[in-house]
């Protein structure tokens, strides 16, 4: 089918009562193992990429890609931009197709990040695509920068910002980290509050190192998406790491990274079910 818009994806993830991986891309391989991933699960995904991953290919580049390669899907896909920081960034991702994007103003104080945010959205509405924004800083390798005291959102903003921003999804910080550094501390309690005050679906970052039946809970607290990177890097990383250590002069290129795509298919796969409490094949 084709490329499904963000939005659409939305409701389709709502009225199937499951939790959307959002899996991150990098280069052709990975791409084509996400995207073979969640057509062998059969449960709506996003497939997202930052903009400090595009330097391989640009975002009309992967768009057609992702594009004609869903067209051979029976399951939706929805292209979505991670951490759009920039505006830049973000406007080319609209212009190039994405069928959702983030704006990310965590950066910036509340105010700060209420007109920020709005910049991207009131843009984005031209090309009716759904938008994500963040309220509350997430802890690694995004924002190394973040105090502990600085890192959870706070339940009391959450409607206000929502009503001036206009976005569509809401990416909290409930403990969550980046990366696989530090092990995540999901404060229940806080996220159930979130989600009482929350007019919009909520997106968690850094799922890669929260336990699956942790990630099952968030579907009561209208949790739709959960980012997930690290393990995918790690997975396409280790699979050509072994071949090289194993023979120092190693170069079937073409097996190397063939072997590197289905070992991201299979941790995508594994991650989908686990996270909607399927038992894997």
């Amino acid at each position: 089918m084709p490329l499904v818009n963000g939005k659409k994806l939305i409701k389709i993830i709502q009225e199937r009562k499951v939790i959307a991986g959002a899996f991150n891309t990098t280069n052709l391989e990975t791409t084509l193992g996400i995207l073979d991933a969640i057509e062998k699960s059969g449960i709506p995904s996003f497939i997202q990429i930052a903009p400090t991953n595009i330097g391989i290919m640009s975002y009309e580049e992967l768009h057609g890609f992702v594009k004609e390669h869903a067209k051979n899907m029976d399951t939706p896909v929805t292209l979505h931009l991670d951490h759009g920081k920039k505006l830049e960034d973000f406007k080319k991702a609209c212009r190039a197709g994405f069928g959702s994007v983030m704006i990310d103003g965590s950066r910036f104080d509340f105010e700060g990040n209420i007109e920020f945010t709005k910049r991207g959205v009131d843009f984005a509405r031209m090309y009716d695509i759904a938008v994500e924004a963040e309220l509350g800083a997430i802890k690694g390798k995004e924002d190394d920068h973040v105090l502990e005291s600085e890192c959870k959102t706070d339940p009391s903003q959450i409607r206000e910002f929502v009503e001036r921003t206009g976005c569509d999804i809401l990416a909290v910080s409930v403990g969550n980290v980046h990366g696989l550094a530090e092990n995540p501390k999901i404060d229940f309690e806080l996220l159930k509050k979130i989600s009482d005050e929350s007019p919009v679906p909520l997106v968690i970052h850094g799922g890669s190192g929260i336990p699956n039946s942790q990630v099952m809970e968030m579907i009561k607290y209208n949790v739709v998406k959960m980012n997930i990177a690290s393990d995918l890097r790690n997975a396409y990383l280790k699979s050509i790491a072994e071949k090289i250590e194993n023979d120092k002069k190693y170069s079937d290129l073409i097996t190397a990274l063939k072997d590197a795509k289905e070992a991201v298919t299979d941790v995508v796969y594994e991650k989908i079910n686990a996270m909607n409490g399927i038992e894997n094949e």
